[in-house]
């Protein structure tokens, strides 16, 4: 069973060769194993032709492609075979009829686990966040539970939690990662930096977890759908920042295994992890990613690769049996 993630860094030429994938650049050919690979990340300019594209649409393997800036620009996966139009009407009729029940549901797995985050620190004596964990307890999640918010005040409440959350990294992170504000495109400073290369992998991980369920990656209920992209997977993944992205974010700052000095490009109007920083940050990462938990109710350790595709199946459950829709939560965790 396939379960290798393997990452490209460098610029080069991606092709067939015999039967094998190989990677060319200056330095030489480098192949990567086809039995053991189930996706691959291109971090920076990589050709590819029709001839390996359909030798890996065979083989079952998505490849990932990202911009100078280290943001996800698409994905190559095998024509789709977890097709269905029974799903997919009923997915839309969702959308129309059960939208704020599930972008609720979403932003309190947002909240829920950006509770448990924080609380990790004022357990370990950074007291100075005790009034967004009080905030997010007493406030937020009391008004979540009105069953008349529209969209408008639901998107107005997570971008509130958010900026709470932002605001709380400056008492336990060092000076030199604090930020004033989200910067996206580009990251204007290494915190943003790291956050913008983190959810684009996050944001592809769970387009690929998502291609394995029936769901249409389209039609989405936080995010707005539109053309051009999966906001779905937008969706899924907003539950999983705090978990996966951020927490991978404060070990490698705290450690001191991420520098600023050593691991980012800083230009005058722009701030981008190297690739030394991308090496780092990526190694860490994965390991969250296939990092286990005891789940309560499968009775079994799961990853967390596995829990975003399990939220997915949650979804599906909502859709076409009515079942509550409860994203993933720390809370789980065992």
């Amino acid at each position: 069973m396939r379960n290798s993630t393997r990452y490209i860094m460098s610029v080069g030429e991606l092709k067939r060769k015999d039967n094998s994938i190989a990677f060319r650049n200056e330095n030489g050919n480098f192949y990567i194993p086809i039995e053991s690979t189930k996706e691959i990340y291109c971090l920076n300019e990589v050709t590819v032709n029709t001839k390996l594209l359909d030798f890996i649409a065979k083989a079952g393997i998505t490849i990932h492609f990202f911009n100078y800036y280290g943001h996800y620009s698409g994905s190559f996966y095998p024509k789709e075979q977890l097709i269905s139009g029974n799903l997919t009407v009923k997915q839309a009729k969702s959308y129309l009829e059960n939208r704020e029940v599930i972008a609720k549901a979403i932003v309190q797995g947002i909240a829920d686990n950006i509770y448990e985050v924080l609380y990790h620190y004022y357990k370990h004596d950074k007291k100075e966040v005790k009034s967004t964990i009080d905030w997010l307890k007493e406030e937020v999640f009391k008004y979540l539970k009105n069953e008349n918010l529209d969209i408008k005040r639901i998107l107005y409440i997570e971008g509130e939690i958010w900026q709470r959350f932002y605001s709380c990294f400056k008492y336990f992170l060092p000076e030199t990662f604090i930020f004033n504000k989200r910067v996206k495109r580009p990251p204007d400073n290494p915190m943003n930096a790291l956050i913008s290369f983190g959810n684009s992998i996050l944001y592809s991980k769970t387009v690929s977890q998502i291609y394995n369920t029936h769901l249409n990656q389209s039609i989405s209920y936080l995010h707005e759908p539109s053309e051009g992209r999966f906001s779905l997977s937008l969706d899924l993944a907003e539950v999983f920042k705090p978990v996966i992205v951020y927490k991978t974010i404060f070990e490698l700052v705290n450690n001191r295994k991420i520098q600023v000095g050593k691991h980012f490009d800083k230009e005058l109007n722009y701030c981008l992890l190297n690739t030394a920083g991308k090496k780092v940050f990526v190694e860490a990462i994965e390991k969250r990613f296939e990092s286990v938990f005891q789940h309560p109710r499968l009775k079994r350790k799961i990853s967390y690769k596995t829990a975003i595709k399990l939220d997915g199946y949650k979804l599906i459950k909502f859709i076409m049996e009515g079942k509550e829709f409860r994203p993933f939560s720390m809370k789980e965790m065992v």
